[in-house]
């Protein structure tokens, strides 16, 4: 039941967010979208250095390896991986036409869907890999403390669902359409995150690259995507802003809950 809630809990935030397609009547206001990037970014830097790269060091340390070894090695790993998904997969950003990665002949709105599900891949293995830890009995890592990875990250679902599913809906599609493709793009974590689990199961050992790996790819995603789409144009201090915030909302989780 544990491993079912907190792999479901972040998909709910995406879904809820997808939701607000039939609330809101026009596209999400410019500062209001580079507030909730930049609430993404501090969520998932604040996750990756207290849920994740901590704990990785803290294990490191505990099993008589230099503590930053494990976190240095599993850290560049995750950015290598999330750089080749990355070069492989076509998809478009938010604010751009221009597409990234090979050529395609795939919809503008595929290539979007597409590249919000990239971003979503490392959310799940990170609640993934902390359920598994937790779970397995490893040492710093509790149920509590996936608990509030899950929230965290259901919470800067929310507006990443709405970012999706809103501009489609205004470009012409119905909004049923635009919700379903507004959800299917986080279904990759709950996905994500249980492959995590059995993979983690079996090389439990292996633990603190894991963890460090899975904050590296969401590094990749927070330097890649959301600070830049959060900084771009008018209304960039409101994009730093929503970072703080973010960070700060993260952090609390984790030590009050973790």
């Amino acid at each position: 039941m544990e491993i079912f809630l907190g792999l479901i809990i972040p998909f709910i935030g995406t879904t809820l967010g997808a939701a607000m397609v039939f609330v809101m009547r026009k596209n999400m206001p410019s500062w209001v979208e580079k507030l909730l990037m930049g609430f993404a970014a501090g969520v998932m830097i604040a996750a990756s250095v207290w849920s994740l790269l901590i704990p990785s060091m803290e294990m490191g340390a505990a099993a008589g390896t230099l503590e930053w070894v494990p976190a240095t090695v599993g850290f560049l790993s995750g950015m290598a991986f999330l750089l080749l998904l990355d070069s492989i997969t076509p998809h478009l950003h938010l604010e751009t036409d221009e597409p990234e990665g090979p050529r395609s002949n795939l919809k503008k709105t595929t290539m979007m869907v597409l590249a919000i599900t990239l971003h979503n891949i490392p959310e799940g293995m990170a609640v993934g890999v902390i359920l598994a830890g937790a779970l397995g009995g490893s040492a710093g890592l509790t149920i509590a403390g996936a608990f509030a990875l899950s929230i965290g990250i259901a919470i800067q679902n929310f507006p990443e669902g709405a970012i999706v599913s809103m501009p489609l809906a205004t470009a012409g599609r119905s909004k049923w359409k635009a919700f379903w493709l507004g959800t299917l793009s986080g279904a990759v974590e709950p996905v994500a995150g249980l492959i995590t689990i059995l993979l983690t199961s079996a090389v439990i050992e292996i633990m603190p690259y894991l963890l460090s790996f899975a904050a590296g790819a969401m590094m990749y995603v927070v330097v890649e995507e959301l600070i830049p789409e959060s900084q771009n144009g008018y209304h960039s201090n409101i994009g730093t802003v929503g970072a703080g915030i973010g960070f700060a909302l993260m952090m609390v989780l984790d030590v009050v809950l973790g």
